[in-house]
């Protein structure tokens, strides 16, 4: 089954629709990359999934163990190598502060988030640097 259609708009810009849902994402090349930088870029997108994958995962993983999970919020901040180019660095700076865990506790929830698909996936392609609070 086919996830998702990618339709090149001209000007470095994509339009990329969900299937199932119609969801529609736009990306745009970044500044530095000959772009306009006025939507999300390609690799915008890999490094927001990173921490979106891994809240995803901390709420499966609190759902199933009846552990409260109401907040979480991640910056993100993406850093690229040159030769070649590609991400060399993520940064996720996650606040779960709002969840009011012990240490065990958030142990166990950010372990899971760290194991997402996404993170799978990247392996050691990418540095991943997290700055956690809980």
């Amino acid at each position: 089954m086919i996830t998702s259609t990618v339709e090149y708009l001209g000007g470095l810009r994509t339009s990329c629709t969900h299937l199932q849902s119609q969801t529609t994402i736009i990306t745009d090349a970044p500044v530095d990359n000959n772009g306009k930088g006025e939507a999300f870029s390609p690799t915008d997108l890999v490094a927001t999934a990173y921490a979106s994958c891994m809240i995803t995962i901390m709420g499966i993983f609190a759902e199933s163990h009846s552990i409260n999970f109401t907040s979480a919020k991640a910056d993100v901040q993406k850093i690229m190598e040159a030769n070649p180019r590609r991400i060399g660095k993520i940064v996720i700076k996650l606040d779960l502060s709002g969840n009011n865990w012990d240490d065990e506790t958030a142990e166990k929830v950010i372990r899971a988030g760290k194991a997402c698909p996404v993170a799978k996936t990247l392996g050691d392609n990418v540095e991943v640097e997290f700055d956690i609070r809980y």
